[in-house]
Order: structure tokens, then C-alpha cells, then sequence
């Protein structure tokens, strides 16, 4: 009778070797070198650290907006002589900017994180649109999984947690707007 210290052998190297030259999945698709790329990407890669390390390009494509919505706001003739609303108005409608970097950045980490998840991946054999689907084997679902949930999680985490945010700031500013 075998006890939960008897742990099943991990598949000799040549069967993982042999799994691997079997793939018929281009390298490009293989969700794992996709997290790579996401990860080595110079707009993916904003969250995946830490919540300062996504937070400061935000704030900064926020300061970037901010002129330009306080010039759109200066074309409405009672924001124009009542600065703290104008002020408020530009503001709350900045916001935007981030929330699309956010929305962008929340569709690939969640398209990635669906494919790590999946026991099968989807590919593109000759790119004219000839859709395949292949099993993974179970090394490779284990391994995947170990990502998406140590290393992809995190990241969608830190993602929700600034879409509050920015839905949060987005509301306050909408009433503050409506109280001046």
C-alpha cells in the first residue's frame, strides 16, 4: 500500500524531449512563450512586478491627457467660467486614457490566462487561418497551470484592482463635478 510520502515519478527527460518534438504547435503560439513575450513586452510587462510598476505609467499617460481634455473642456462656455468644475471635468475625462491601457492590458493577460488554463491549445498551422487544436499532455498542463496561477494571477490581481480604482476616481469625479 503506497503512502502520500510515494509520489509518482516525474516522466524520464526523453519523454518530455519526445513531447516536445511531437507539438505540432509553433513555438510563437505556445502559450507558455507567449507569457514570455507578454512579460518581455515594453506595455505588458507594466503590471506584472508590482502595483507601483504599474501605477506610474498610468499616472504619467494621465498627465499626459490631462492638457488636452482641459482643452476639449474649454469649448463648453459654463465650464469655461467656472474653473474648479473645468478643473474636475478635465480630469474625470483623462481618466479615460488609463482605462483603456487598463482594458487593453487586461484582454491579454486574460486571453493568455486562458490558454494557460486550457487543456487544449488552439493554433494556427500555415497562418491562412486553418484553425488546429492540440491536447496537451499532462507535463504541460502542470506546468501551465504553475503559471497561471503563481505568475499570471497576480498580474489580473493587480489589474482589477486598478480598474477599481480608476472606476472609483471616475465616479468621484463625476460627483464632484455635479456638487461645485
Amino acid at each position: 500500500m503506497a503512502g502520500p510520502e510515494s509520489l509518482p515519478d516525474p516522466p524520464p527527460r526523453e519523454a518530455l524531449l519526445s513531447e516536445l518534438e511531437a507539438c505540432p504547435v509553433p513555438p510563437e503560439q505556445r502559450p507558455l512563450e507567449q507569457y514570455r513575450e507578454l512579460q518581455d513586452s515594453w506595455f505588458f510587462a507594466w503590471p506584472h512586478a508590482s502595483f507601483n510598476g504599474l501605477a506610474v505609467p498610468l499616472w504619467r499617460a494621465w498627465l499626459i491627457a490631462m492638457p488636452f481634455t482641459l482643452l476639449v473642456a474649454t469649448g463648453s462656455v459654463p465650464l469655461r467660467h467656472d474653473l474648479p468644475r473645468l478643473v474636475a471635468a478635465g480630469g474625470v475625462a483623462a481618466l479615460v486614457v488609463p482605462l483603456l491601457l487598463l482594458v487593453r492590458q487586461w484582454l491579454g493577460w486574460t486571453n493568455l490566462q486562458r490558454r494557460l488554463t486550457a487543456t487544449a491549445v488552439e493554433y494556427e498551422e500555415s497562418g491562412w487561418y486553418d484553425g488546429q487544436v492540440w491536447e496537451k499532455p499532462l507535463a504541460w498542463r502542470q506546468q501551465d497551470l504553475l503559471v497561471a496561477r503563481h505568475e499570471v494571477r497576480p498580474v489580473l490581481d493587480r489589474l482589477q484592482q486598478a480598474l477599481a480604482l480608476i472606476a472609483a476616481l471616475m465616479l468621484a469625479g463625476a460627483s464632484l463635478c455635479q456638487a461645485l
